[in-house]
């Protein structure tokens, strides 16, 4: 029969319990420290409280009534043990423990959402949400104060993960991530990953970000829980440090005091959270806007003889290089070799009797997300998240492409050799035909994303498109990809005559560097850029200057900046944009454009929104604008 302990004795360490649970059942319900309630017995009414203290160990004697043998509900007895026999290593583990729980709460209200800004420095500060949840845990009873430790963690977990989104928006795109509007660019990053370094490591990257977020949840649940149950025992204690860290926010607040550049008083975290609120409302409403206003349209009920009868005859292409930024030719590491081969391009096109005419552009996107250029390009309209895209792009509005089709003047063709999959676009872009990457008859080796290289797409483009005869002059709308992130491997020029089917790529895609190598380095990322937009621009010149004929028509222009990781912090959204022809009528409708001569815009070269070049090409080449209200 076992022996029990007696009803007046309160339990000891040694009988299963730890220290620190022995010190709580001698503390009462609360969970108070012995420390705690001498604190209170040195007030005023220290007699009514002391007198309360008796009754409560008596209860929780009582309910500690069990087998002097008997392990303690849900506790292991080797625990116990362990810590009655390591009494000061169990301290120094829950003191840590503590600690680390500390950290992990106030780093995550203190995380900024962009690189550069993370810095030790900047978690010099006392957050105000932990003041807040420090006093509203002081608050309340046991079971809403574990709601409370748990919602707590969740909250951090959303915060966290918000600044982590940014983090990467910032660093790939030049803006914030939008919880109304990027949802839709997962995939597309997932496809990215997986193009540019396989099916394997996009699988991987997935799942890795699935198990951080439900790590970083477990983390911040456990650590708020830890804490909370810390103030709870210690709670006189507590409500002096929240009542002092308070007086000190508010003075540091009030006053404006700053360490290391920023404000002592922070409210980073609640900050943080209200942006992006703000941010979702902002966009739900200028989604309902932008609809409205892509009915209106400065062109949409001209007749087709009233579009563009200056161009009749004209066999125009419109072609797009991926991510020729303004970085490209200003940059002190890639602009050396770019700007020459802008003027030795400049030089050969000359020889073949070609004059161009530079200008710049501001994109409606940065980094990345390619069609929201295009589509601003060609629609006039400022299309900078998905919601926009796919609402203009479902609709009627006319774009610069589809003016050509409109006339019925010409034949109007798309080269994409990034596309792989359905793209229902075409008919938005008034696109008689597409050619994606399997209409080129590829069969060399893929270049990271891009699938295969500018020179050969462009000579595809020839055999099957351009060089046939045809009853009507063509426009063409070409997509080059070669400069494609992470330019890693980069091809080579070959011999035009050499091309083939693409095989003749296979050793120089063999022999060029690994994108995992180029990802990792910015100073290589900015190097091989600068290569691979040096590769783009000579083969489209190259071909202008092989295929080119005195009625050809050359618009090209960059989509968006490269990532900041190679533009650089705060880079400009400008891209140069050029037109060359052969016949100089045709420069000379757009003299009063003030742009400069030669392929490589001047610094003071005029800048204009990329959404306003639809317009200015209809009116220069003659159209006459009939405006629709929708």
């Amino acid at each position: 029969m076992p022996v029990f302990t007696r009803f007046s004795e309160p339990p000891r360490p040694g009988d299963g319990m730890s220290e620190a649970e022995a010190e709580k059942a001698e503390g009462g319900e609360s969970g108070e420290s012995g420390e705690d309630e001498r604190e209170r017995a040195a007030a005023p009414d220290s007699a009514p409280a002391a007198a309360r203290a008796t009754l409560g160990q008596r209860f929780s004697r009582l309910r500690a009534w069990r087998p002097r043998d008997a392990a303690p509900e849900g506790r292991p007895t080797r625990l116990g043990a362990w810590r009655t026999r390591h009494p000061r290593a169990a301290r120094a583990l829950r003191l840590a423990t503590t600690a680390l729980a500390a950290a992990l709460v106030l780093g995550a209200l203190l995380l900024p959402n962009t690189l550069p800004a993370l810095k030790a420095a900047g978690f010099a500060r006392i957050p105000a949400e932990a003041v807040i949840g420090a006093v509203v845990v002081l608050a309340l009873p046991r079971r809403p104060r574990l709601v409370a430790a748990v919602l707590y963690g969740l909250g951090l977990t959303a915060l966290t993960t918000v600044n982590l989104l940014d983090m990467g928006f910032n660093e790939y795109l030049g803006r914030g991530f939008n919880a109304a509007l990027d949802w839709d660019l997962l995939p597309d990053a997932q496809a990215y990953v997986e193009d540019t370094l396989g099916g394997a490591v996009a699988t991987a990257v997935t799942v890795g970000a699935v198990v951080l977020v439900l790590l970083v949840a477990a983390v911040m649940v456990a650590a708020t829980i830890r804490l909370t149950h810390v103030l709870a025992r210690h709670r006189v204690r507590a409500t002096k440090g929240a009542l002092i860290a308070g007086t000190v926010w508010v003075t540091c607040s009030a006053l404006g005091l700053t360490l290391f550049g920023g404000p002592i008083a922070s409210e980073r975290g609640a900050g943080a959270l209200r942006v992006h609120a703000q941010r979702t409302v902002e966009s739900l409403r200028d989604e309902a806007a932008f609809a409205r206003q892509s009915k209106a349209d400065t062109f949409g009920n001209t007749p087709p003889g009233e579009l563009l009868p200056d161009l009749r005859g004209k066999d125009v292409i419109f072609t797009f290089i991926e991510s020729y930024g303004r970085s490209a030719i200003e940059d002190p590491v890639m602009a050396p070799g770019v700007d020459r081969t802008l003027d030795a391009s400049t030089t050969a096109l000359e020889k073949a009797g070609f004059a161009a005419r530079s200008g710049w552009l501001t994109s409606a996107t940065y980094g990345g997300s390619s069609w929201l250029g295009h589509s601003t390009t060609m629609s006039g309209l400022w299309i900078d998240n998905q919601r926009r895209y796919r609402t203009v792009s479902a609709g009627d509005h006319l774009t610069l492409t589809k003016a050509f089709q409109k006339t019925g003047a010409w034949d109007t063709v798309g080269v994409m050799p990034g596309v792989q999959k359905g793209w229902p676009e075409e008919q938005w872009y008034g696109l008689d035909k597409l050619y994606d990457a399997f209409d080129l008859g590829y069969q060399g080796p893929k270049f990271s994303w891009s699938t295969m290289p500018d020179q050969y797409a462009l000579e595809a483009f020839q055999r099957q498109v351009h060089g046939r005869k045809r009853d009507k002059p063509l426009m063409s709308f070409v997509i080059l990809t070669s400069s494609h992130q992470p330019w890693a491997p980069i091809p080579k020029m070959v011999g035009w005559d050499e091309l083939g089917d693409g095989s003749v790529f296979d050793p120089i895609q063999k022999a060029g560097n690994k994108a995992s190598d180029v990802i990792t380095d910015t100073t290589k990322s900015r190097e091989e850029y600068g290569k691979s937009i040096q590769y783009s621009v000579t083969s489209l010149t190259q071909w202008l200057e092989r295929y080119g004929t005195d009625d050809t028509v050359l618009v090209f222009l960059g989509d968006h900046q490269p990532i900041a990781r190679v533009s650089g912090n705060g880079a400009s959204r400008d891209v140069p944009v050029s037109i060359v022809a052969k016949d100089p009528k045709v420069l000379d409708k757009v003299a009063g454009w003030k742009w400069t001569e030669g392929l490589k815009p001047d610094r003071d070269a005029p800048v204009w929104k990329m959404s306003s070049f639809r317009d200015r090409f209809l009116k220069a080449f003659g159209s006459t604008p009939r405006p629709s209200k929708g």
